[in-house]
């Protein structure tokens, strides 16, 4: 079946329809992850998102058991081919059958080059996906515009709390779409990880007594999370060590005065080069985000940029002063994507007195 993608400057890519057959409007955003598509359907972040994915092949080892969630977020997939005959020994079923599964849209034999160099050049837009040849794009574009993805992280967040059990150090671990492999990265170490809904007040998590408090990634603007920013200005008032990922290190910056804004095309891959700043080393990233923390708006007194982009200049990371606080804005745990960055894990468990 035929299927269009119409952008809200007025583009149209027809390709055909892949997954369910439902006509979707959402934010068109790209990843360039050369592998690990399952892992970037499955990351909570992509909520209020239609996916592009810049690799030209997709689903050539089919569905795995490497899910970062429960289920799928994206609310649109936008491939160039789509393998129809998947092989791998773990193989458990194709990006279809996943996709129709989850009722998700898709579009398949597309030029997603063009497509990303549209998206690079105006800007991330909206767009819709549909079957229907008989639309009227004088009537969709008013609609592409009023889109908004809102506040995407109360749909993403898990509904009660939960224990990861461990022997080490106890860790709360706030889930404002959290992707499984930080959870997993911090037990691996040893510590026990309670996760909390991401509404959970402040006094909750405190009157636990954690070692140390995580604060996840997650999908939307930052600035529509405005009572999660109240509670986490409770979690940085305390003297408990906080390590904090993506959303988590945007939502720290606004609760302690700083101020974020919208990245033209985001961040959306697994091969962004990270400077650390006090080092100098450079380390390459996964990275999922459309927003920035703007570190001019920073008071020197309360944190100081500690990574930064080196393809952009943005800010990728603060140090909080006279505080066991830090936070970064790429991926540590990655899935998918590099490890360089693991070792931040370790040195929040050194922040917390553990070995």
């Amino acid at each position: 079946m035929k299927a269009f993608l119409i952008l809200e400057d007025g583009t149209v890519f027809e390709g055909v329809s892949i997954g369910s057959q439902k006509e979707i409007i959402s934010e068109i955003v790209f990843n360039t992850s050369m592998t690990g598509y399952l892992e970037v359907l499955t990351d909570p972040s992509y909520a209020g998102q239609a996916v592009v994915m810049t690799y030209p092949l997709i689903g050539n080892y089919g569905i795995t058991p490497d899910m970062e969630s429960a289920r799928p977020w994206p609310n649109g997939y936008i491939v160039r081919e789509l393998s129809r005959m998947p092989s791998n020994f773990r193989c458990e079923g194709t990006i279809q059958d996943f996709l129709k599964e989850y009722d998700i849209p898709g579009i398949a034999g597309i030029d997603t080059r063009t497509l990303t160099k549209i998206l690079r050049n105006k800007g991330t837009m909206n767009g819709m996906i549909t079957t229907n040849e008989g639309y009227h794009i004088e009537e969709i574009i008013p609609k592409l515009k009023a889109y908004k993805t809102g506040n995407v992280v109360e749909k993403v967040t898990c509904d009660e709390k939960s224990v990861l059990k461990g022997k080490g150090k106890r860790v709360a671990l706030l889930d404002l779409g959290a992707k499984q492999n930080i959870a997993r990265s911090l037990n691996n170490r040893g510590c026990e990880v309670t996760i909390y809904p991401a509404y959970t007040k402040a006094e909750e998590i405190l009157a636990e007594k954690p070692d140390g408090i995580m604060l996840s990634n997650g999908p939307g603007d930052p600035k529509e999370c405005r009572d999660i920013i109240e509670e986490v200005r409770k979690l940085y008032g305390s003297d408990v060590p906080i390590f904090a990922i993506c959303l988590g290190h945007q939502l720290m910056a606004l609760a302690t005065g700083a101020d974020t804004y919208k990245l033209k095309y985001g961040h959306r891959g697994g091969n962004h080069p990270v400077k650390d700043l006090e080092t100098g080393r450079v380390y390459i990233s996964s990275q999922n985000h459309g927003y920035a923390v703007d570190d001019q708006a920073l008071d020197k007194k309360i944190a100081v940029p500690a990574f930064t982009n080196v393809n952009d200049g943005t800010n990728e990371g603060l140090r909080y002063i006279g505080k066991n606080i830090f936070t970064v804005q790429f991926h540590p745990e990655a899935c998918p994507g590099p490890q360089d960055s693991a070792y931040l894990f370790d040195k929040f468990i050194t922040m917390m007195g553990g070995n």
